[in-house]
């Protein structure tokens, strides 16, 4: 599963970056759960990715680092296109499951304010 789990989390940086919000569907589990934000479900990645896209229209995010081990994969990658000095940092941690990421883990260095936080 190393391998699947990987480019299952390419395929989903892929998605995120050409704005394909609907590829959520078929990369996120019905049952997704988002640790840092406190979200479940596809629909909650589907708005937390818009709200990204309409905060920082030139947002992109680029994989600088992928490790994986049997369900799991981690992530650290840089978010360019915000306003920041220095483009933030993010670290994300998945575990797949089915072939779909079903739970999320991250922290990341761009401050979130209220103009991209998901809708409830």
């Amino acid at each position: 599963m190393t391998d699947d789990a990987k480019v299952l989390a390419h395929r989903m940086y892929e998605a995120f970056n050409t704005r394909d919000v609907a590829a959520a569907g078929t990369i996120f589990s019905a049952d997704f759960v988002s640790h840092p934000l406190g979200t479940t479900g596809v629909e909650s990645v589907m708005n937390a990715w818009a709200g990204m896209h309409a905060a920082f229209p030139g947002l992109r995010i680029v994989v600088e680092d992928m490790l994986s081990d049997h369900d799991g994969v981690a992530v650290r990658t840089t978010l360019h296109g915000t306003p920041a000095d220095e483009p933030p940092t993010m670290m994300e941690f998945f575990r797949v499951r089915h072939g779909r990421i079903t739970e999320l883990w991250g922290l990341s260095t761009l401050a979130p304010g209220p103009r991209f936080r998901p809708s409830p």
